[in-house]
C-alpha cells in the first residue's frame, strides 16, 4: 500500500505534510502501527477481543431494555 501525494501549484511543504498526514490517518496507518508497536501475545489478543465482545453485549441490553439511550454517531468536521 503506497501512499502518494503530489505537490500543488503553489502549496508549501507543510501543506502537503498535512494532506500526506490525513491521507495515512484515513488509510488506518496511524493506528495499525500504534497497535503493532509492541508484541501482542495472541492468548492476550484473544481476552481483549472477548471482553470488547462482552461490552457490546452488556451495552445492547441495556439499549433494548431501555436502561441507556443509543449512542449517536459523531459528527465529522465543525457544527
Amino acid at each position: 500500500m503506497a501512499i502518494r501525494v503530489k505537490a500543488r501549484s503553489n502549496e508549501s511543504t507543510d501543506q502537503m505534510l498535512r494532506r500526506f498526514k490525513k491521507l495515512c490517518e484515513k488509510e488506518g496507518l496511524v493506528k495499525d502501527i500504534k497497535r503493532k508497536e509492541y508484541y501482542e501475545k495472541p492468548s492476550e489478543r484473544v481476552r481483549r477481543d472477548m471482553r470488547k465482545a462482552i461490552g457490546r453485549r452488556i451495552r445492547e441490553a441495556l439499549i433494548a431494555s431501555g436502561e441507556l439511550k443509543p449512542m449517536r454517531p459523531a459528527r465529522m468536521g465543525r457544527p
